[in-house]
């Protein structure tokens, strides 16, 4: 579990990036927070640095976005979904819990074998 910033830190709309290996972004969107991996699969760019629209953030460099429920992109260029991460708040302290992986159902869906 990693500490980010306390909740009041980080407004709706707003994203901050953890300087992890690999980086990790925290987003705020309209009141709920997720935790994807900061760099875009299709090239090196920061994810945090985006443009957040609801539960999407699209990459600055080449207008990929990703949702951030799920990981997966909804556009070209990316092909591939970057790892979720569970967000808690406990005391008014945002934290994320990093993943080991991508879950199962997006690494399926990527190979085409979803249900």
């Amino acid at each position: 579990m990693i500490p980010v910033c306390r909740l009041d830190d980080l407004p709706a709309g707003e994203s901050v990036r953890i300087d992890t290996a690999p980086p990790i972004a925290v987003f705020n969107a309209d009141g709920e927070l997720y935790a994807i991996d900061d760099t875009c699969t299709h090239q090196d760019a920061s994810l945090s640095e985006g443009w957040l629209e609801g539960c999407l953030v699209e990459c600055p460099l080449h207008a990929a976005s990703f949702d951030l429920r799920t990981g997966l992109p909804t556009c070209l260029p990316a092909r591939r979904a970057v790892r979720t991460h569970r967000v808690t708040v406990d005391d008014g302290m945002v934290h994320v819990h990093v993943a080991t992986e991508v879950f199962a159902e997006v690494a399926a869906e990527e190979e085409g074998t979803a249900a």
